[in-house]
């Protein structure tokens, strides 16, 4: 009987992990397609201002991301992933209804905060409903599905986008305030055991967790590498993200697409990049053992030598086609980048201070891209985008020499 109902538990929670990614991935499709374009083109941000933008959500993460990760382990998973969609939601429709550059900033507070309370919650939900050994699988059938939905929402985003950039990024924050609602009629939590009554508000109950993940962090050469790792990737990441549709916009003559809007070509740089990452994903889940470090560790050093390379051929290549390849390339080496390392971390992490864990790493990500992005946006404004964005590139060179670091650590601890 108990076997039974705990089969049934993990059966509904491992369907609604995956509505739950497609939703969201339809969502940041819908918004991250376009917005961009929208903050170049309508709101008229220059280099600085647009890394401004993504600073600020980036502090607002570093600034909440331990206190909401705490929340989720002390609390409740499904109530901070209900908060969180629910702000991230909000943040879209404020971004959306208001193209002034203050109005951005104040929609990246709130989607700050809402991303904190889903950073770490989601994956440490999962987890614990259908056990750390279905748990990878789950992951990267996430990564797929999401994928599939991504490319799908391309099509809607750009044909709204094509009347209207504001109405593609208003829908996409309706999408997530539904989720929101739909969550908190059907989302379980069997497998998370609260904290007594007494204990839930307790500050000295948040901060013995995060002491506890902190201690887990500092005796494990494995987690710190990692998170030095993250470190340098966000420096890269931040700069990127933010310039790269300026540099297009800026360095090329888009090729004419009859009647069409520009808009189009970032639907298909968006579409094109999706077969060639689902394609690597399957190929991985299929190919690559995730309890062999050794090997997650390789397969994370040829992606981000990959990375590297396409993001100079995107910024140097001659032609409007090697920029394209170039930034295919690279988005296709991110895709496959998230799904490796948050497996990887889950397997080294105990249940009651996992998303404390996810959450640390998750600031650490905040933190390079606080420190790495107004400097590279500075570059852009006095420079050009192109060193800018080649700047961001050098930040990645670091992460080489830890990845292999962690796997002569990784041998030794399983020898």
């Amino acid at each position: 009987m108990i076997q039974s109902l705990v089969s049934s538990r993990k059966a509904a929670a491992y369907p609604l992990y995956l509505l739950m990614m497609a939703a969201q991935a339809f969502a940041l499709t819908m918004v991250f397609t376009v917005n961009l374009v929208y903050q170049v083109q309508q709101v008229g941000l220059n280099p600085l201002q647009l890394v401004l933008v993504g600073t600020t959500l980036e502090l607002t993460a570093f600034l909440f991301e331990i206190p909401t990760g705490l929340v989720a382990d002390v609390h409740s998973r499904r109530l901070s992933v209900i908060i969180g969609f629910a702000l991230l939601g909000l943040g879209f429709l404020v971004e959306g209804s208001l193209p002034l550059f203050e109005a951005l900033l104040v929609a990246q507070v709130i989607m700050g905060l809402g991303y904190t309370f889903l950073s770490g919650a989601t994956s440490a939900w999962i987890v614990d409903e259908i056990g750390p050994e279905r748990a990878p699988n789950a992951f990267m059938r996430g990564s797929q599905v999401s994928q599939v939905v991504s490319f799908g929402s391309i099509f809607v985003s750009v044909a709204i986008a094509s009347h209207s950039l504001q109405a593609a990024i208003i829908v996409g924050g309706i999408v997530l305030l539904c989720l929101s609602l739909l969550l908190m009629i059907v989302m379980p939590e069997a497998g998370f055991a609260r904290r007594p009554a007494g204990q839930r508000d307790d500050w000295r109950a948040l901060f013995a967790t995060f002491r506890a993940g902190i201690s887990m962090i500092r005796g494990s050469r494995f987690l710190l590498l990692i998170l030095l790792a993250t470190l340098f990737h966000g420096a890269f990441s931040e700069g990127f993200d933010r310039l790269w549709t300026a540099h297009l916009l800026d360095s090329f003559q888009f090729p004419p697409l009859g009647e069409l809007d520009q808009i189009v070509w970032f639907g298909i740089i968006s579409a094109v990049s999706m077969p060639l990452c689902l394609a690597a994903t399957e190929l991985l889940r299929r190919r690559l053992d995730f309890a062999d470090g050794r090997q997650v560790a390789a397969a994370l050093i040829a992606v981000y030598v990959t990375m590297i390379g396409s993001v100079l051929l995107f910024v140097y290549g001659t032609s409007f086609a090697w920029a394209l390849i170039g930034l295919w390339l690279v988005q296709a080496t991110r895709g496959i980048r998230n799904p490796l390392l948050e497996a990887w971390i889950n397997q080294h992490t105990a249940s009651e201070v996992r998303a404390t864990v996810l959450s640390v790493q998750s600031q650490a990500d905040a933190l390079g891209q606080i420190a790495g992005g107004p400097l590279v946006g500075a570059v852009g404004l006095l420079s050009s985008v192109r060193l800018a964005i080649s700047l961001s590139a050098l930040m990645l060179l670091p992460v080489l020499p830890v990845f292999r670091r962690s796997i002569r650590y990784t041998s030794s601890s399983e020898s």
